[in-house]
Parts: structure tokens; sequence; C-alpha cells
């Protein structure tokens, strides 16, 4: 709807033609009806209680795509299409389709008229046509729309018309702001859209009693149409199939597989009742439309229509069938008891906060002087995702911030307003204080929203009365707050919806945080780790440093606020305007990053990777978080004693070989002994004058056989142990659950793996005793087990995949021992009775050549020479060719590029790969190297973590995964289970690649089960 001034109903005399480039939105109302019940509170009419919930998303929805879409992609032709209640051609085909489908709600039959009104009130064609569903319809305009040049945006996500989606239609889901195309589809299903049918009529659908094949799903399903290329196909060669029970599953079930693609294939050569051209998109009559939202009583949506269409709302009378209920049958007895009490009508704060959302980067702010020029319209938006990121970018930097226009919220109708506010806009950004770093025990001291640019509002909870809460005598809690249970309670039910949009940073924290309280965040974004998909390896992930690099804006910084040393306050200690500008800053620019991050997202190819590897893992991780793990504290007791005589007497055989009394935990002493008094070699000062004495200068003078370094590195180990482990960890026992909880770090690596801290589980060596003997104080609660599920050899089957070593991939797929197989192939040795020593050094070689290890390395590694050491390795790349060639073209493409790409499209960004510095450039060779193989490996392992819990309760499983530590997944299993849980996790981790990336080379999990994580692993 172009800004213009307001006309009476202006239908055209002459339908407007569809010419090449134009845009036809189609609606799938028949499906958003329930979404918009599902996704939205009770909303009742105040002056007669009737449920309007549904009407009113409906009418958000539609004013989003007449109003808010970008310029460049705004529909020229739309129609409302919904299902019309008879029988179609499918139920002739098969009685049973859809029989089992529930009735509507109560509350939503009365609804359905009511949305048909608004379409109607918005000017739309609302379409349905016997014989056929709107899906049908769907899809005959979208083929006629591309064969006209124009392109199609189905307005939906519904899984069945993805078969639609083509390089000129794709689908737009209103409620997440996702665009659905062909990778996409193929993430989902697993093939391309074409072949969408092919697998849904092998897995079928419970939903409309579609029957496929029965113990054939998705995923196998997309297996053997990528193998056998149809379905037809498949069903002729399905003697062929090597399992039995897949082979007469589908021998057996071949006719209900026929049968199910012709019911989901759907019709787009329907005789159309109105043609295509008729759907133009015209201004509507602005008074009927205020007419009919006055009479829903809408009034946010209301104002914003009156205030586009320059037209006085209170000039224009309620409609009086719709007012009436004319044409909506009566509300259940359930509606009508309700009242007004989830009224959708604002309370007059609500009013006067009104729809001023300042969208600076979608459509004005409601309350906008008519005619105000939206700053990227004024960017000149050409029509690509670039262009939009580039145009929202350059105007976020032109609205500066102004904490002035922040708002204190203390009083409950306050809230309230600002919770309409969110539900109508769909989506805000929050951020939760807390009064510690660890979200399992923190206080919520106060919450921040945002919708818009300088449009947001803190709402403080818990803030101490100036002066009190140190010392005996606490002066007890600032006036003017709303009580933190009543606050919750009436914030609960908008963050719980799946249809409104929370946008945070690090927004885990913020989860686990209301989780403890009560509250499970659904439907999140998180604008840290959309920049750390895009940036990865980049820039600073920090939202400081975000905001100075994209906003141009410096943070109040939290040192500033709290200060530092004895006269440190707690965030309950400062002052609550202080609080305010602090907090609702926060919102604010979380508000204005996703915005401008997001196209960004689409404009490089990494939307996939944000909403695959990404935003999916933050609920996962919090659930894991808060269930934490129980360790045994005699044990680490025990432990404590044991570490502690080892440290004192290695610090013994340290002193005897110093041949004088020194501290073992001072550097400077021990860089004088090594390097002064014992003169050894590779000797660097600080910057302090000091001799270094980092673990890699003791390393690589422990690699060369002096025994001093090799007793401090000893030393530092064992010391280690102690203070970080078992002397720390029972410090950390959460009071409540008595249980460990870590925290993990999404976006704190280049390569995508996960960071565990608070503490750190990811780091306890595996390979030494002493690092096994803290995994066995790890146990599993009574009546239950913990497994271990392992992925063997990750990183060396995907060298061999990406860098396609046919010898190794068929020694992997052979499931022979790969280590034994390279000796043989490097030494000419026979793998049978093959010495322990030789395969020692060909598993060197392998776990070696991953990091780019040196023959220096290498050669003190296995006690060789160093020249032994470069022919082994020189030898083993005229063997493996290939892996040179991964090696050299993996670098040369980081060279060019800056990054490189995991197998999953994950960008591992080295700027530093060009550094004029020899060791730093070589440094960023050997990691750019190595992060296709550890990034694709860790983006697998957080594929099987976002499907796990589902697989789990898809068999009934009770099975709770607890840890993440690499290549590792660690849960706790009731005993009576553990049979059924092994093959399940396993069979989740071994097909977590599938259906973005189909490998040659089978994975292998290793799972077992024990009473405490070493016996497990």
């Amino acid at each position: 709807m172009p800004k213009t001034a307001p006309k009476a109903a202006a239908k055209p005399d002459a339908v407007k033609s569809l010419k090449k480039g134009d845009h036809v939105f189609l609606v799938d109302g028949s499906s958003y009806i329930f979404r918009a019940y599902h996704a939205l509170p009770p909303l009742n009419r105040k002056s007669d209680g009737l449920q309007v919930n549904a009407v009113l998303g409906f009418c958000n929805m539609l004013w989003k795509l007449l109003r808010d879409m970008p310029e460049d992609n705004r529909p020229t032709h739309l129609a409302i299409i919904f299902d019309k209640s008879e029988i179609t051609f499918r139920n002739k085909l098969y009685p049973d389709y859809k029989a089992h489908r529930p009735p509507a709600p109560d509350d939503l039959i009365p609804q359905f008229g009511l949305i048909r009104d608004a379409v109607r009130a918005f000017d739309l064609p609302c379409l349905e046509q016997g014989g056929f569903e709107a899906d049908d319809l769907i899809a005959t305009y979208a083929r006629e729309a591309g064969e006209r040049g124009a392109t199609a945006i189905i307005v939906s996500s519904d899984k069945d018309l993805m078969q639609l989606v083509t390089d000129k239609v794709t689908m737009y889901d209103t409620m997440k702001d996702r665009r659905i195309g062909i990778a996409e589809v193929i993430e989902k299903f697993g093939v391309p859209p074409e072949k969408v049918v092919e697998v849904q009529a092998l897995a079928g659908d419970s939903t409309d009693n579609v029957p496929g094949v029965p113990g054939i799903g998705i995923k196998t399903a997309a297996q053997l149409i990528v193998e056998y290329g149809d379905l037809e196909t498949l069903l002729k060669r399905a003697g062929e199939i090597k399992q039995p029970k897949r082979r007469e599953a589908l021998i057996e079930n071949a006719e209900k597989a026929r049968i199910s693609r012709k019911l989901v294939l759907l019709d787009d050569k329907v005789a159309l009742d109105v043609p295509l051209d008729e759907l133009a998109v015209h201004e509507p009559d602005a008074r009927k439309l205020i007419a009919f939202l006055k009479a829903m009583e809408f009034s946010t949506l209301t104002r914003r229509v009156a205030d586009y269409s320059q037209i006085d709302p209170s000039d224009v009378e309620a409609d009086a069938a719709s007012k009436s209920g004319a044409n909506a049958a009566s509300p259940s007895p359930a509606a009508a008891k309700a009242g007004g009490a989830n009224a959708a009508s604002p309370s007059p704060a609500a009013a006067k906060a009104g729809g001023a959302t300042g969208d600076l980067f979608a459509s004005p702010p409601a309350t906008a002087k008519p005619g105000a020029d939206r700053q990227d319209k004024a960017a000149s938006v050409k029509g690509t995702p670039i262009s939009l990121a580039a145009a929202r970018a350059e105007a976020a930097r032109k609205l500066p911030v102004d904490r002035t226009k922040y708002k204190t919220v203390r009083s409950l109708d306050e809230l309230k307003a600002w919770i309409i506010r969110a539900w109508d806009a769909g989506t805000f950004a929050i951020d939760a204080q807390a009064n510690t770093d660890d979200p399992m025990q923190s206080d919520i001291i106060g919450i921040a929203l945002a919708l818009g640019p300088n449009d947001a509002c803190y709402v403080p909870l818990a803030h101490k009365q100036s002066g009190g809460g140190a010392g005996l005598f606490d002066a007890g809690l600032a006036p003017d707050q709303i009580k933190a249970a009543d606050a919750l309670a009436a914030l609960k039910p908008l963050l719980e919806s799946a249809g409104v949009l929370k946008i945070g940073f690090n927004i885990k924290f913020n989860a686990v945080m209301l989780a403890q309280h009560g509250i499970t965040v659904r439907d999140l974004d998180d604008a840290q780790l959309m920049s750390y998909a895009l940036d990865a390896g980049r820039n600073s992930h920090a939202l400081d440093a975000l905001a100075e690099r994209w906003l141009g804006h410096a943070m109040i910084a939290y040192g500033d606020l709290v200060g530092s040393g004895k006269n440190k306050l707690g965030f309950d200690q400062v002052a609550i305007d202080r609080a305010t500008e602090y907090s609702a800053e926060i919102a604010d620019v979380i508000w204005r990053l996703s915005r401008l991050l997001k196209p960004r997202l689409v404009a490089e190819h990494m939307n996939v990777v944000y909403e695959t590897l990404e935003r999916p893992l933050v609920s996962v991780l919090a659930r894991m978080e808060r269930r934490g793990i129980s360790i045994d504290r005699q044990v680490l007791s025990r432990l404590s004693g044991e570490f502690a005589q080892t440290a004192a007497r290695v610090e013994a055989e340290i002193q005897e070989i110093a041949g004088e009394p020194i501290n073992v935990g001072s550097p400077k002493q021990l860089g004088d002994i090594i390097f002064g008094k014992m003169g050894l070699p590779g000797g660097s000062k600080t910057k302090t004058g000091a001799w270094s004495t980092s673990a890699q200068v003791l390393d690589e003078l422990a690699e060369q056989g002096h025994e001093f370094p090799k007793k401090i590195l000893e030393w530092r180990q064992v010391s280690k142990l102690k203070s970080t482990y078992t002397d720390a960890l029972p410090e950390y026992v959460h009071p409540q659950t008595h249980r460990v909880h870590t925290t993990y770090a999404l976006a704190a690596t280049t390569t995508g793996r996960l960071s565990s801290n608070e503490p750190n589980l990811q780091n306890i060596p595996v390979r030494t005793e002493d690092g096994r003997k803290i995994r066995r104080a790890f146990v599993a609660t009574p009546g239950h087990k913990l497994v271990s599920a392992d992925y063997s050899q990750i990183e060396l089957r995907l060298l061999a995949e990406i860098a396609d070593i046919p010898v190794l991939k068929q020694a992997f797929r052979d499931g022979l021992d790969i280590h034994a197989m390279t000796a043989s192939e490097m030494f000419g040795v026979p793998i049978k009775d093959m010495p322990s020593e030789v395969r020692r050094r060909a598993k060197a070689i392998n776990f070696g050549i991953i990091y780019g290890i040196s023959a220096f390395g290498l050669a003190n590694q296995l006690g060789i020479a160093r020249e032994e050491a470069s022919a082994y390795i020189k030898k083993y790349f005229e063997r493996f060719p290939g892996i040179r060639a991964y090696m050299d073209a993996t670098r040369d493409f980081c060279r060019a590029n800056g990054y490189v790409e995991t197998l999953f499209g994950r960008k591992c960004h080295y700027p530093d790969i060009r550094a004029s510095n020899a060791s730093h450039r070589a440094f960023n060779e050997r990691a750019a190297i190595n992060a296709r193989l550890q990034g694709s490996a860790a983006d697998i392992i957080r594929r099987a973590m976002t499907r796990m819990e589902d697989a789990l309760a898809e068999k009934n499983l009770s099975a709770q995964m607890l840890l993440q530590v690499h290549d590792e997944l660690i849960f706790e299993v009731p005993d009576k289970e553990v049979a059924a849980t092994l093959p399940v996790v396993q069979h989740v981790m071994q097909d977590a690649p599938f259906p973005a990336v189909l490998l040659s080379v089978p994975l292998q999990v290793d799972a077992r089960a024990a009473n405490n994580w070493d016996e497990a692993h």
C-alpha cells in the first residue's frame, strides 16, 4: 500500500495485468487461522467477551504484508485462499484422507466468519473453490505467476507447500519473519523441492491420515529417494534392498505409497474461478477498514491504519454487523464466561504509549506525522538482500541512541501496556538483569524491553534503597517497583508464546534464569549468534564492540555503572534511573543489531547456518545447563590428597635438579634456572624482560629430552588438576539441585566448537591417568547410568571425505583399523599381527597431519631422528596425495578469501593468514586447514544435539542429555531404559549430517553405559 491520500474503495475499472517482475503473494488462509489462534493468548472483546485472538493475528499479518514489507518486495498481487468445507478429489481417491482431524476449538469457530470479514475489509480477494484444497489453488497461481515472469511468495510454513518452491517461488513465515527457499527445503526433507512428494509418499502423514509405508520416516525416505531417484523406480527395485524389514515393507505397501503420492501431490492445473490478473493489489477503503477494526476493538491497529490514512478514527463509526457479531457464531460459554479479562483494547497507558515503535528498518512509527519519510526508503533499496543490508547499516548509524527517551515502568498497568504492544508488534528485544554471573542462582533485578530504536523501557523489580544491602542493616527494596512475581506472571504468556519473537544477546543466560522462575522462553533469536554466524574469527562478538562497529555508538560500560574494588556495587544497588539508562540501552542496541544483521545472513548465505546450527541449540543447551550432573565429593577429596602428594614429590625432584631452593610457581625463577644457569636453547624474553616459560616453550624443551622442563610441566599439570577440579568442583555444587551446572558458550571459537566454563568440563584430560581419575567423580544418580556416546575418529573420517582419499574412504567403509591400514600402506607391513609400535607410529602421523605437525614435532613424539620423521611425512603424502592437495587447496582458498567453509556452510575466518609475520601466518594456515575438519565435526554434533530430545521423546525414553565435550555426549538414563536408549542415541548421531550432507564415509559412534563417566567413556 503506497502512502497516498485516502480514497474510497478504489477497485480499478480495468484489471491490472500481471507483468514480469511483479510479486504475487498467496496466503494460506486456512493454515494461518490456526497458527494465529495458537500463537496468541486469549483475547476477548470487552463489549461481549467474544474471542478474537485469531482475528487480531490475521489482521496484523495482512497489515504487515501490505504495509511493512520492504518496498522492493511488496505484493503487486495478493489473495487469501481458504479451504472450502466439502469433499475434494482426494477423499474420493482415499476415503480416510483427513478423516481423523479433530474439530476446531469451540472459541475459534466463531472467528472463522470474522476473519473472512477482515479480508473483505482490507478489500482483498477471499478465494475458495469447490472440489479443491487451498493448496491446489496456491499451486496453480504460483505456477502461472512463474510462467509469466513474476515471483510468487506463499505466506505459510506448511510443509505440504514446500514441493512448490523454485527459484521463483518462495515461502514466507510472517510470524518468524523467515524465508523458506530451496536450501531450507533440502535441510528439512533431504531432497530438493521437486522430490518432496516422493519423500512424503513414503513417510506418510499421520495428521492428514496419509498412509505412506509403515516404518519409514522422513530421513529413511530421503535416503531411498536420493539413491533410487523416484518412488516408482524404488518400488520396482525394492527387492534389491538389503535390510529385510525395509524391503518387505516396501513390497507389501507399494500400492499405499502410490496412493500416498497422489494424495500429497498438489494439483497445479486447477481451472481457476478468479484469474490471476484480478488479484492486483489496490488501495482499500480506509474508512471501511477502520470501521471493522473499531468493531473488533483492535485499538492499536485502528490507530495505525488511521495515522497512515490521515483519518481521525473518531469520525468513523464501528461496523454494526461486525460489532454485533452478525457474521460470527455465538461465542462458546467458555468464551462468554471469560468476559473481558484479556481484552484486546489497551489500557490508557498503552494508548498513550501507542504504536510508537520507531521501526527504523521497517515501517515508520504509527504516531509519525503524515508523509514522514522512512529512512531506509531514502536509502533506495534496489531489491536484493545485499542492498537491504547496506541500507539498514547506513540507516542505523544515522539514528543516534537517545537514552532520554527510555521509560521506567513502575506499575503493573504500565507493564501490561508494553506487553500489549509487544503482542501487537510480534517481536521485541529483551534483556534481564541479574545479581550474579550464575543464571541458575541469580535473582532477576529488572527486565528491559525494546520495540524499536529509542523505544525501550526498564522494569525494575528488586533494586534496593540507596545505601541498603550492605553490612548488617539492609534498607530493603526501593519504592515504586512491581512485585517480581506479579511482573513475571504478566510477562509469562508473552515469553512462552511461540508466535512472538524474543530477541536477545546471549539469550541463553536469560532463558536459564527465567526457567528457574517457571518461565520457558519460546521462539528465540540471538543477535550475538547472528554476528557469530557471519563473522566467526573476524570480529569481536561482545555487545559493546558490535554497537561501536555497526551503530557507531559507545555504550555505558558496566564498570562505570557499578564501580570496582571494595566500592563495587551489586546491580541491585544501582540507582533505578541509572539502571534504566543502562538496561534499556542494551535492549535498544540488541533490537537495532538484529534488524541490521538479519539481512546480512540472507545476503551472505549464512541464514541456514544460523537457523540450523546456532538458533536451535540455544534452548537445547539451556535445558542441559539446568539439568547439571552429579559428582562424588569423596572421590574428589581422595584425589586432592593424591595430587597434593604427587605435587610435593615432583617439586622435591625439581629442587634437586635445580641444585638450589626455588619457588616452582615463579616463572622468573624457573626462567633464570632454565636459560641462565642451565643454558638450554630457545630462550626468549617477555615484555617485562623475564625469560618466557610458557607451556609451548617448556613443551619444546621437554620434547628435546630435557628433564627439568619435563618435571615443571608435570608439576603444573597435577597442580592444575588439583586447583581447577578436585578442590574447586565441590564449590560449584548447586545448593538446591546438589549437582554441578556448567555454562556453555556458543560464540567462543572460530570453528563452531562449544566451550564450557564455571566450571570448564571440556578440558579435563582424557589421555592421562590423572584426568581419567577425575572423570570417575562424575556419577549417575541411584537407579540410573551415565551413557557416553562418542564419535570415533570423526576428523579422520572427514579428512577422507573432504580430501576424497579413496583408500581411506574404503577402509572406513570396510570397518578396518585405520591406523593399522595406514601403517600397512606406508611401511608395507601386513595388518595381521602388526607390531604395536608400527601402528603407534601410523596413529601419530594420522592425527598429526590433521593438526599440521612438523617433522620436529613428530620426531619428538615418536622419539626418532628428525630426518626419519621427515621421511615418514613425505612418504605419507606420497601414498595419500589427495591430502596434500586438500591442504594446499584449503590454504590457497583461505588466502584468497580470508575464510574456509565447513561441509555445512559455516565460515571460519582467518584474516591473519596473510600476516607479514611468518609465525602468525603459519599458525593461521595450520588452523585454517584443520578448521574445515574440526568445524564440520562441530556442526555435526550440533545437529545431533538439536534432534536428540525429539528422537528420545518419540521412543518414550526419559534419557536426559547432560554434557557435550567436543565429540562426545553424556546422558543420564534410567537403568531399565539403557538397552533401548543406546541405539537411538547412536542412530541420531550417525545420521546427524543428513539431509544437508550425504557422507560417503560412515560415521561410527561408540556408546557405553556405566556408573561413572570414566567407565562409560
